[in-house]
C-alpha cells in the first residue's frame, strides 16, 4: 500500500512512518520541517520505500507530484503548547487550511483519510473521564485557542467532507503521548521532567501540581492509529492510556525510575491549563480491540535512555 503521512518527521509522525515502512508499505512524507527532526528524516530516508516532500500543507498539494495514495494521515501541526503558541495564526492555518488541502487530495485520489485530532478539543473538562460525546469546555479566545479551536474546526471539516463528498474519514482524539523521538526542548511535561532530572536541576511545577494527565507510550499510540485507520469507524475515537497521575506524582515517579533525586520548584499556574485529563477508552477497546500495553514506568525508562543518549551525542 502507498500511504501519505503529513507531519511525518514530527514525534508521532516519524514513529508512524517507521512502523508503516516496517510493515512493507511505501510512505510519502510531507513535512515543512517546522518542528520535525532532522535525525528522524535521515533514518527514514535509509528506506528505498520512503519519499520525502518538503512542503507546508497550508499550500495546496500537487496530486501529480504526490502520486497515487490509498491512505492519508494528517499529523501536521505542532502539538506542544510552547510550539503552537509561538505563531497562533500559523497554527490555525495548519489545522484548518492544511486539513482542507489534505482532504482535497484524499477526495481526488479516493484515499482513506485520518485526522490526528487531540484531547485538547475537550478544553478544561468539567467531567471525567472524557467520552467522545462530551462537547468540552474551551476558552475560544485564550492562549491555547489557536490549537484547541483549530483542531475542533478540523474535525468539523473532516465530518463535512465525509457527509458532503463521501470521503472515507477517521478522527483520532490523541491524549498525552511520550517516548523516544521527542524533542528535549518542546516544553512538554515528560521531556521537560526527564531532561531536568537527568541534568540534576529543579523541576518547575506550574500551579499546585495536582493537575492530572494520562500518558501513552508512542509505540502503543502508533498501533492505535493504524488500527483506527483499518477500522470502519468514521466518528471520533479517543486514543491513549487511562492511568491518571498528577504532574507532581509524575515528577517523583520519573525520579524513582531513574534512581535520581527530584527537586520541585513552584511556578505560577499556566492560563487555561486543564485540571484533569483522562480518556474514556470504552469505544476504543470495543471498536478497535486495542489497548496500551507499555507501562508508564517501562516507557519512561526507554524515554530517559533516549534523552541520555541524545545528550551524549550533543556533548561529543
Amino acid at each position: 500500500m502507498r500511504i501519505l503521512v503529513a507531519g511525518g518527521v514530527g514525534f508521532i509522525g516519524a514513529a508512524l512512518c517507521e512502523k508503516l515502512l516496517g510493515l512493507g508499505h511505501a510512505v510519502v512524507c510531507v513535512d515543512s520541517l517546522q518542528t520535525g527532526s532532522a535525525q528522524a528524516l535521515d533514518r527514514l530516508r535509509a528506506s528505498t520505500c520512503f519519499t520525502f516532500l518538503h512542503q507546508d500543507i497550508v499550500q495546496p498539494l500537487d496530486a501529480d507530484q504526490v502520486g497515487p495514495v490509498e491512505q492519508v494521515y494528517n499529523l501536521a501541526c505542532p502539538a506542544s503548547p510552547r510550539q503552537y503558541q509561538q505563531d497562533p495564526v500559523k497554527t490555525i492555518e495548519t489545522n484548518v487550511i492544511g486539513t482542507r488541502n489534505l482532504l482535497d487530495l484524499a477526495r481526488l485520489t479516493r484515499a482513506r483519510f485520518l485526522l490526528a485530532s487531540t484531547s485538547e478539543v475537550y478544553g478544561s473538562p468539567e467531567r471525567k473521564p472524557q467520552r467522545e460525546d462530551y462537547w468540552g469546555n474551551v476558552n475560544i479566545t485564550g492562549p491555547r485557542a489557536c490549537y484547541d479551536e483549530g483542531k475542533r474546526c478540523a474535525e468539523a471539516l473532516v465530518q463535512g467532507y465525509h457527509t458532503q463528498y463521501r470521503v472515507d474519514t477517521r478522527i483520532a482524539r490523541i491524549f498525552n503521548t511520550y517516548g523516544p523521538g521527542m524533542r528535549c526542548d518542546d516544553g512538554r511535561v515528560v521531556s521537560n521532567f526527564v531532561t531536568r532530572i537527568l541534568d540534576g536541576v529543579p523541576i518547575e511545577i506550574y500551579g499546585d501540581g495536582n493537575q492530572t494527565r494520562c500518558f501513552c507510550y508512542v509505540d502503543d499510540m502508533v498501533d492505535a492509529l493504524i488500527a483506527l485507520m483499518a477500522s470502519d469507524c468514521a466518528t471520533p475515537v479517543n486514543l491513549g492510556a487511562d492511568r491518571e497521575v498528577s504532574v507532581a506524582e509524575l515528577a517523583h515517579l520519573i525520579g524513582r525510575v531513574l534512581e535520581k533525586p527530584v527537586t520541585l520548584h513552584r511556578a505560577p499556574a499556566l492560563v487555561d491549563d486543564p485540571r484533569e485529563r483522562q480518556p474514556d477508552l470504552e469505544k476504543c477497546h470495543r471498536v478497535l480491540g486495542w489497548q496500551a500495553t507499555t507501562s508508564l514506568e517501562a516507557g519512561l525508562l526507554k524515554t530517559a535512555a533516549f534523552f541520555a543518549q541524545s545528550q551524549e551525542h550533543s556533548h561529543a
